[in-house]
This record gives structure tokens, sequence and C-alpha cells, in this order.
């Protein structure tokens, strides 16, 4: 009995729908949009409310294919059956729905934005699956910078999320292709001022949909992303400036719970950056921040790299061993597997700067007995150095001499020279024209 109830409702079903298919089409024929519209939604709320998926389906592809479809019908098929796709009662009957509309959404430019979000859901579900590389892969085919009509916000959150995939599948390239899409520019735009009227002749922009983060929020997330694919290349600097975009971000430095884990980061990718006028201004700025002052060990950290004297680098170690251990339970995680290793270089290669600046020749002996090093090792780290153009410098192996002084040119020497002479010319004259002067005071004295 039930059975032949069901198929009752079924012939119910598809002669109603026959009989708006024909209602659909003489409003098709006679150019009637909103009449069109109203027929193609109203055969989609039949099949939905009668459960009946698979017909769902195949009524969306027929509609979309009838000849001289309208556009408008089409938009409206596409987003009412979005509306759907949250209440299909399994992921096999999810997918197939979400496909469906997907095929009949490709290649028209009018339901671009519908075609990018059904992506993004499909790709969801494909993650959740854990078919990683295949979500990736359904993402990039989508080009989300090229639709005018997408909120600003949604893109942005779009591309970060191709991003995320790229880097969770350790595809590198394309995650930095893909994140130089995102100036970071845009994060430092006033949104009050920016909701500017359309003019005319300009596209509608949609409302970005209610799940959409801010762009405040997308910022920290694309900082964190970024954080991810620099850490891959241990580029501490990049990480240091990424560590240093979130902390300015408002909401985080009201929070002394979110700034200070990120503050600490900050001061330890500084440390761990090797010396350059990059690394040495966010160094000295870091320092003048009044926040500083709560970290009073990070600041004396810092201040010991800026001043140009030898560290110690045993006492160091001990001092900070247990901080930078705790790191790996703050924010961000650990520093790295060679973070240690490079945190010792820095140090060396600070103490060599150091000995240059103070030294203009001294011997290899006397270089590695200041670093605390063998003179192999000391010898190494210097010609390191002087490879990567951090610094200037000559060894003479059989003395066991380090020059630190530059050869300059016969130019310079001649400038030099020129420039020394006009300084003696400059006090010959001054000095005589003391002596000129004391002589007329005393001739004046004493004819009085």
């Amino acid at each position: 009995m039930n059975s032949l109830n069901f198929q009752e409702g079924g012939s119910n079903l598809e002669a109603t729908i026959e009989q708006l298919l024909n209602v659909e089409k003489q409003m098709r024929l006679a150019g009637d949009v909103a009449g069109t519209k109203k027929a193609a939604t109203d055969i989609l709320q039949l099949c939905f409310e009668a459960r009946a998926w698979k017909t769902l389906n195949e009524q969306i592809i027929v509609l979309s294919k009838r000849r001289g479809q309208l556009k408008q019908a089409v938009t409206a098929m596409v987003q009412q059956a979005m509306q759907y796709i949250d209440e299909t009662p399994d992921v096999e009957t999810r997918v197939e729905l979400i496909k469906t509309l997907n095929n009949v959404a490709a290649g028209k430019i009018y339901v671009e934005i519908e075609r990018a979000r059904l992506t993004k859901k499909l790709a969801k579900i494909k993650e959740e699956q854990g078919l990683i590389a295949e979500a990736a892969d359904l993402m990039q085919e989508i080009a989300v910078e090229t639709f005018g009509a997408m909120a600003k916000t949604e893109k942005i959150a779009f591309i970060l999320e191709q991003v995320r995939l790229c880097l969770d599948r350790q595809d590198y390239v394309r995650a930095q292709i893909l994140s130089r899409k995102i100036s970071p520019r845009v994060f430092d735009v006033d949104i009050s001022k920016e909701k500017k009227k359309p003019k005319e002749g300009d596209g509608v922009v949609e409302e970005a949909p209610a799940d959409i983060p801010s762009l405040l929020e997308l910022k920290r997330i694309y900082y964190e992303l970024m954080i991810r694919y620099y850490s891959h290349n241990n580029d501490y600097l990049e990480i240091c400036r990424c560590y240093k975009a979130i902390y300015e971000i408002p909401a985080v430095k009201e929070n002394p719970s979110d700034w200070i884990p990120i503050l600490r980061k900050i001061c330890w990718y500084l440390v761990l950056a090797p010396h350059d006028p990059m690394q040495s201004s966010l160094l000295n700025s870091t320092l003048e921040d009044k926040n500083l002052s709560e970290l009073s060990n990070f600041r004396l950290l810092l201040k010991q790299l800026v001043t140009m004297e030898v560290v110690q680098w045993t006492a160091l170690w001990n001092s900070y061993k247990d901080e930078f251990e705790n790191e790996k339970n703050m924010l961000g995680g650990s520093l790295g597997d060679k973070a240690a290793e490079d945190l010792k270089q820095r140090v060396i290669e600070h103490n060599i700067l150091v000995v240059s600046k103070y030294y203009a020749r001294i011997t290899l002996k006397r270089l590695a007995e200041l670093l605390c090093l063998s003179i192999q090792e000391a010898e190494k780290h210097l010609s390191e150095m002087v490879v990567s153009k951090a610094l200037v410098s000559k060894i003479d192996r059989p003395m066991g001499v380090v020059n630190f002084q530059t050869a300059k040119d016969s130019n310079e020497i001649l400038n030099a020279w020129s420039s020394n002479l006009e300084k003696l010319l400059d006090l010959v004259e001054k000095s005589c024209h003391q002596i000129h002067k004391e002589t007329m005071v005393h001739k004046a004295a004493l004819k009085v």
C-alpha cells in the first residue's frame, strides 16, 4: 500500500512538473523574466519538498539547457538550489547537487560568484574526507581576483583558503604565487572611508556572506599563513615582520594576553635574523616600544645585540635557555629545529662585527679567544661573513693575522689627502688671524 502511495506521489510530482515546464516555456518565449524565474524556482521547490534529489538534479540541468533560457532564470535557479545543499540527507547527495550546480554555472559569468562558493563548499567536503590534494586542485581552478562583483573581503578569504590548502599539501611554490595576489596594503585601508556611492556604469558589488571574517581578522589569518610559509625556509626576518604586523592590529594591542606572546616571538626572531639594515631598523624600533618594559629579560637581550660589546655565548645561553625552551608552549609553537644553532651563529656574527669595529688588525688566535671558539671555527665563521658581504676582511694565514681594513683606491687616498690639506690650511689661516688680532690689541694697549 505504501509503495502504491509513493508511486501515486511520484506520478503527481511528475505531472505537476510537466505542467510547470509548459508554463515556463510560455513565459520564456514571451520574454517574461519574472514569470520564467517563478516557474523555474517552483519546479525546484516541488522537488525539494518531495525530497526527490535525483529529480531535482535532472530538472536543474533540463531547465538550464532549454533553448533561449534567460540569464535571470538560471541565476535564480542556482541561488535557490544552493539553499538546499545543507538540507541534503547525506554527503553523496550533497556532492552530487554541488557538482550539478557547478556544471550549470561553468562558463557563465553571471553566476561566477555562485560557482566560486559552490567550489569552496565542495573543497571543504573533500578536505573533511582527507583528500587535501583534491581540495587544493578544486580551489585553484577559480581565479576570484577577476570577479568584479565579489566583495573584497570574500575575495581575500577565498585566496587565503587557496593558500592554506597549498601549505597543507606542502606546495610552497604555489602558496607563494597565490599569496602575492593579496597586497598587504589592502589591510591598512580605512573601511569607513572606502564605502563610496557607486558611480553610474559601475558594476554592483555584492555584500559578503555573514560567515566571511572582517578585514582585520583576515589580516591576522594572512600573516599567520605567511608565518607558516616563511617557517619552511627559516626566513627569520620575514617571520618577525609578520608577527610585527599582527602585533600592530588594534584588537591585539588592547589585550596583554595576546600581545605578550607575540612580542616575545618578535624579540626571538629579531635575534635569530642575520644582521642587515632592515633587521637593525626593526631592532631599534622594537627597543623603543613601551610594552617591552614588561618583558625585562627580552629588553636586556636586545640591548646586548645593540651594544657594541662582545657577548659571551655560554652566559647568554644559560640565562635564556629556559625562556627559549618555553616558547614551545606559547602562541606559534617552537622557534624551529635549527633555532638553537642559528642563535649561536648570530651571537658569533655579532661578536665578529664588534671586533672589526675595534681592531684594524688582530691575530686569529686572539680572535678565537674573544669568540670562545677554536681557530678553525673562528676562521670558518669569519670566511662565511666575508662571502655573504656582511664584513670586509683579509686573512694572512701564514702569519695568522686578520686585517679588517679595506684597501683604498688611489682616488680615495687623494681625496682624503686633499681634504686633510684643506683642514690644515684652514687651521693655519685661523691661527694667523688670532696672532694678528692679539698683536693689534697689544699695540693699542701700549699707546694708551
